[in-house]
């Protein structure tokens, strides 16, 4: 996967549990980030994109995130 490629799967990514099920990562408030930070990350693929989004939202840069969005179509390997 190239850089770009993991960045629009980021992009599209959502939330597969809890209180915020189904929201894209990025929408999701900083504070669930940062309480992630203090108590761990989840194992796996998930546990790296919500660590990756948390450094995102730590230097204020979901608009690029949300750009990508609006540029590039969801992924095929996404529901």
């Amino acid at each position: 996967m190239t850089p770009q490629d993991h960045l629009i799967e980021l992009a599209h990514y959502k939330m597969p549990f809890g209180k915020y099920k189904d929201y894209y990562l990025v929408d999701i408030p900083e504070y669930y980030f940062v309480w992630f930070k203090q108590k761990g990350f989840p194992e796996g693929k998930l546990g790296r994109l919500l660590e990756e989004m948390y450094e995102i939202k730590l230097n204020g840069l979901e608009p690029m995130v949300k750009k990508v969005q609006r540029t590039y179509g969801k992924p095929s390997n996404l529901k």
